[in-house]
């Protein structure tokens, strides 16, 4: 067995989680939840889809994220006109120089802040594709790579509003997690009115960490020591959700490596240098629920995929010492 991250580089993924969690947090109000894990999922070297109504604060988050850290970030706001070289980039002829070159879009950056992805057509959505799983682009035949780190967070509103399309299965695929934001409290509300009532509080954000020590931080937490038992009780979630009645296609292979990344992100961020099957139980409805496609009957019975996943982890038994 291969030694894990020493104990000083999980306290330093510990020490900047908790310096970039209290920044957004005083950005983004009452949502403790979902902070935490939208910054497993940069740890974890995941991509993000925020999915709500409008006005819940999701590019809020996704701003907050951005400016505590000092890299690069671009943001695109998807539309129906949205072309696929506006995301991946394209070579052009330069008229100087007597020779193409090339052009690069908006997903060459460490961050990617998609707005609303979803009213934007299915061949624009699908130009993110190769970026978020090889982090290369490939354009007119030349493969181009993207930085480290490269993350993708997008929002996502509801398909039965207006003017939206739904996500292909493939690109949902490849978000390593979906969270809901949800309206806020009353008091989280009342401080959003005081926060938020003078203009953009994100602006006043400071970066606490550079790209550099971002991408240090996601190689310790690859290394993170996660038990064979523990492996098993992932691969056992994942194919159990393939068996479940309810389900006509269930999770893929790659929806286990990211639940066994984020678990491991995770422990990283509470400072254990570790998995243990919790982390993995708490995890797995964000990383594994938006991946199933129900049968008919089920959806006609207004069973859910977060329902399924609560089923899967009652009847798949927990590893224990």
């Amino acid at each position: 067995m291969s030694a894990g991250p020493a104990a000083p580089a999980v306290e330093a993924v510990a020490d900047i989680y908790n310096r970039i969690e209290q920044g957004v947090s005083s950005v983004v109000q009452g949502k403790p939840q979902v902070i935490r894990l939208a910054l497993i999922a940069l740890l974890a070297e995941g991509h993000l889809l925020v999915e709500d109504v409008p006005g819940v604060g999701k590019t809020m988050l996704a701003k907050s994220i951005a400016r505590s850290i000092a890299c690069s970030v671009r943001r695109v706001q998807f539309t129906p006109d949205l072309l696929p070289s506006d995301i991946t980039g394209t070579t052009v002829y330069n008229a100087e120089t007597h020779d193409w070159e090339f052009k690069p879009g908006a997903v060459f950056a460490n961050i990617v802040l998609g707005d609303e992805i979803n009213r934007a057509g299915p061949k624009t959505q699908s130009a993110l594709l190769e970026a978020m799983e090889e982090h290369t682009v490939t354009v007119d035949g030349t493969t181009h790579s993207l930085a480290v780190p490269f993350m993708v967070v997008a929002t996502q509103n509801p398909i039965e509003l207006d003017g939206t399309y739904a996500l292909p299965e493939a690109q949902r695929d490849r978000f390593m997690m979906r969270v809901t934001i949800g309206y806020p409290s009353s008091d989280a509300e009342l401080q959003i009115l005081n926060t938020h009532g003078a203009g953009d509080a994100a602006t006043t954000l400071q970066p606490v960490a550079t790209a550099q020590e971002i991408a240090g931080l996601i190689d310790v937490v690859k290394h993170l020591h996660a038990a064979d038992a523990l492996k098993e009780y992932v691969v056992g979630i994942v194919r159990a959700t393939r068996e479940h009645p309810a389900v006509e296609l269930g999770c893929s292979p790659r929806a286990g490596l990211a639940l066994l990344r984020a678990g491991r992100a995770a422990a990283a961020c509470l400072g254990r240098d570790y998995v243990v099957p919790d982390d993995v139980k708490a995890l797995a409805p964000h990383v594994l629920s938006h991946r199933l496609i129900l049968t008919p009957d089920a959806r006609m019975a207004e069973v859910t995929p977060e329902s399924v996943i609560a089923d899967v982890l009652g009847q798949v038994p927990i590893p224990r010492r």
